[in-house]
């Protein structure tokens, strides 16, 4: 099954950027604001910055080496989620990134532990095949 495969096979850094997404979902879902202007200028800014962490990536010397389609994507959409939080969390109370309510800082701690601990299971269960 692909998913147990991606899983098992999921490294650290990765495991840790799917924890951010998770806690940044959380974020958006308990402060969504539907006002465009927000959504458009998280867009724009990830078109600007994705642009140029990939510019900044690339070697500026020998060949050009083609970029994984994955990291591009996260290329972009990390000063997407990024700069959405910022404007959805602005006047909420935040304290550095985290929520003033106990329920959220729980609700995100719980589903993060739970994907860790799925994580860990498949890992263990399943061990990674060369």
């Amino acid at each position: 099954m692909p998913l147990f495969r991606y899983l098992q096979n999921l490294s650290t850094g990765r495991t840790i950027l799917w924890c951010y997404f998770i806690w940044w979902s959380l974020s958006v879902v308990n402060h969504f604001d539907p006002t465009p202007r927000i959504w458009l200028t998280s867009l724009g800014l990830s078109g600007i910055i994705g642009l140029a962490l990939i510019i900044s990536t690339q070697s500026s010397v020998g060949p050009r080496v083609r970029m994984d389609p994955w990291v591009m994507f996260r290329l972009f959409l990390m000063p997407f989620c990024v700069s959405s939080f910022a404007a959805l969390v602005k006047d909420a109370g935040y304290v550095l990134v985290f929520p003033p309510s106990w329920r959220e800082n729980i609700t995100s701690l719980v589903l993060i532990s739970v994907f860790l601990l799925v994580v860990w299971l498949v890992k263990g269960l399943h061990p990674r095949r060369p």
